[in-house]
């Protein structure tokens, strides 16, 4: 069985389809799985969205900004601390609404209902290797039973802390995104991988990152993918658009870090 794990696409069309030819190339999986935050910051929210519907035998997260999108809710802004900060606030305040309201305006309702409707968690039990589950974040529910999917578990993060975001999970591999920066880690016993960001790596290599999972014999072997396109053709559409977030999102697609 193979396994195609793609998260963070965020609106970059021109990214995913740069992976999706390279899963051409290399024979396509026997099922996707795609882990959440779709269409907030890129271009082409509404065109990404058709996109990945579009996949055969595909499961779908929903991821943080997904919800954003959905709901109304937005990421809270990090702690102030200077008067030099504090200044910038509202701007900072304008550009984050903006963006999302950007974003909702050129979504279809079809596409609301589909980010609406998705799940939280993905799991499949695989003859003779065990449980796979997947999360955008973290496994852990907040208030209201809300699963977190804000914590940022990045691959330095100490074992402890890392177990008990994932140890509920009960699986002999976990999946996750969120962070854009990919991972492989054992942890009491327990694998746990980060595939990366399809639209907006952060790990200092700006080509989009997948993950090929191939289980046979017992044993899942994992493959991190990157592979190139034109971040520049993403630049200009960006500019031409005229996104609320161009200059941030530019930022991130030249640097590869936040």
């Amino acid at each position: 069985m193979r396994i195609a794990v793609l998260s963070d696409i965020h609106g970059n069309l021109l990214a995913l389809e740069s992976v999706l030819s390279d899963l051409e190339a290399r024979g396509l999986p026997d099922l996707f799985w795609v882990l959440g935050d779709l269409a907030a910051f890129g271009p082409w929210p509404a065109e990404t969205i058709a996109r990945l519907r579009a996949l055969p035998h595909a499961s779908f997260l929903q991821g943080n900004t997904d919800r954003y999108l959905v709901t109304g809710r937005r990421p809270a802004m990090p702690p102030v601390r200077s008067p030099e900060e504090w200044s910038t606030m509202p701007a900072r305040l304008a550009e984050r609404d903006a963006n999302f309201r950007w974003t909702v305006e050129r979504l279809p309702f079809s596409a609301y209902e589909f980010l609406r409707d998705l799940p939280t968690r993905l799991e499949l039990d695989v003859p003779g290797y065990g449980r796979i589950v997947a999360v955008h974040a973290t496994a852990l529910k907040g208030p209201g039973e809300q699963v977190d999917d804000e914590t940022f578990v990045y691959p330095d993060a100490p074992a402890e802390m890392v177990r008990s975001f994932f140890s509920t999970l009960d699986a002999r591999l976990v999946l996750y995104g969120h962070t854009h920066r990919p991972v492989e880690r054992l942890v009491n016993g327990m694998r746990i991988v980060n595939d990366g960001s399809v639209g907006l790596p952060m790990d200092g290599d700006p080509r989009p990152a997948y993950l090929l999972l191939d289980i046979a014999g017992g044993e899942c072997t994992v493959t991190l993918c990157r592979v190139a396109y034109e971040r520049e053709k993403v630049v200009a559409e960006l500019e031409r658009v005229n996104h609320p977030a161009k200059e941030w999102v530019s930022g991130i697609l030249r640097r590869a870090s936040s």
